[in-house]
């Protein structure tokens, strides 16, 4: 299976970027999530045009501060020096992992002096760019749609992303841009444990890498990917194959520009692809925060398994029950995961890293294992004497039988007398009474209900 090619939607504020992000995959998914215990900004989506996987990042949290650091509510200033800074390292850290990016403009306002410096920073990139000219909403800004040919960029799509005039046209065009590009492939079958370390610049992941990789164990080879994905590093534990999926390239030295955080997720959505079992790096000393849980919703979106790792523990003031308390903590702020393991180290000094490893093992192990049927079914008897079904209406759910039909993350098929009857606080009941019994700690769990009639046919 080959990665998804990323597309990057850029330009000044108020321009339609969220707008056209929401076009292109079908949903209002820019402002919240339906994922409970997360109400977040979209950054990345998944869509379709002519049967190929694109991912889009909808860069709408580009904001331009001024000199002290105040956020200016107007689009930006034309012909300020003072913003300049700020445009050129945020335009730039937008399309640094894209393969193709699509500058947005305002037909109607014209080219501004944002436009223009936004422009100059993309002709330098080697990436391919297209200019879409939103809001040609009437002939006269179609028209006016042509001047935009002066940024030196290439091809300009008049587009009104809100009712999405002239989107198809230049979804064509990226489409044709990124047809002979090659996309590495990986390999979903293969069966040795991949890890991904992810997280928010500067809580450990480049520390917690070299700390892996010089605990006593034979480095196999290092695997190169291209140069806008993640160098792998293959390692030898206890005699299993393990890849190390190095994310650390979202750490940037220096100053951290306004904005700059959020777009650690594109890294770490692309390094996700590949894994099994995801190490979600938080800092313990600055704490669980809202881009914590931004990574995290992507994690549980992608399926993967998690295990969240508590970095820099030997930073933090002890007191007594201060690691249970600081679970608590994690737990109800990631109560969306699916009960993953958390493990307390410091990359610093090498405290308990050698838990990492033995849990992510532990937890791969788990996503990958399959439930006997018989047993399956012994568990559905008891946990309908437990809490019987509520009734529907005059009707009450009958779950007929079960069978796991695929691991890795396991998929569990339910055989029922109505699927509409299955109420989610009793799905989530059988997903409690499964994991009670299974070892599927940190591994989402995929549940399906299919109606089968009381003559035991399938429909």
């Amino acid at each position: 299976m080959a990665r998804k090619p990323v597309i990057a939607l850029v330009g000044r504020p108020n321009v339609g970027k969220s707008t056209l992000f929401n076009r292109l995959v079908g949903e209002r998914m820019a402002v919240t999530d339906e994922i409970p215990g997360t109400t977040r900004d979209r950054l990345m989506a998944e869509f379709d045009w002519r049967g190929r996987l694109f991912n889009v990042v909808d860069t709408g949290g580009i904001e331009v501060y001024g000199p002290k650091g105040n956020r200016d509510e107007s689009p930006l200033a034309e012909g300020s020096a003072d913003f300049v800074p700020q445009i050129r390292a945020q335009a730039m850290l937008a399309v640094e992992d894209a393969d193709l990016v699509i500058m947005l403009v305002d037909a109607d306002a014209g080219i501004t002096a944002a436009d223009e410096e936004i422009a100059e920073i993309l002709r330098r990139t080697e990436k391919p760019v297209l200019v879409a000219a939103n809001k040609a909403d009437h002939i006269t800004h179609v028209d006016n749609a042509v001047e935009f040919y002066s940024l030196g960029l290439g091809e300009v799509f008049a587009i009104s992303a809100i009712h999405g005039l002239g989107v198809g046209d230049m979804l064509d065009a990226v489409y044709t841009a990124l047809e002979g590009e090659k996309f590495p492939e990986f390999d979903e079958d293969d069966d040795h444990l991949k890890i991904a370390i992810i997280g928010r610049p500067n809580v450990g992941k480049s520390s917690l890498l070299n700390r892996l990789l010089g605990e006593e164990r034979v480095i196999v080879s290092p695997i190169a990917g291209t140069t806008r994905d993640a160098i792998d590093t293959e390692i030898s534990y206890f005699n299993e194959r393990v890849t190390l999926i190095d994310t650390a390239g979202i750490r940037r030295r220096g100053k951290i520009e306004p904005g700059v955080e959020k777009y650690s997720v594109v890294r770490a959505n692309k390094a996700m692809e590949r894994a099994d079992v995801v190490l979600l790096v938080i800092d313990a000393v600055d704490g669980i925060t809202e881009q914590d849980q931004h990574i995290a919703g992507y994690v549980m979106e992608a399926n993967k398994s998690v295990v969240i790792v508590v970095n820099k523990w030997d930073a933090v003031e002890k007191e007594t029950m201060t690691a249970n308390d600081f679970e608590k903590q994690v737990k109800s702020k990631f109560d969306f995961l699916p009960d993953p393991p958390v493990i307390f180290i410091s990359a610093l000094t090498g405290q308990r890293i050698h838990q990492v490893l033995e849990v992510a093992q532990r937890v791969y192990e788990g996503r990958h294992f399959r439930i006997p049927t018989s047993e399956l079914n012994r568990l559905l008897r008891d946990a309908y004497q437990k809490h019987t079904p509520p009734i529907r209406g005059t009707r009450r759910l009958k779950v007929m039988y079960a069978s796991q039909v695929a691991t890795a993350p396991p998929l569990i098929l339910f055989h029922v007398n109505d699927p509409k009857l299955v109420h989610f606080t009793y799905k989530r009941f059988l997903e409690n009474q499964i994991r009670a019994e299974y070892p599927f700690e940190g591994t989402p769990i995929r549940m399906s209900f299919r109606a089968r009639d009381s003559s035991g046919l399938d429909d």
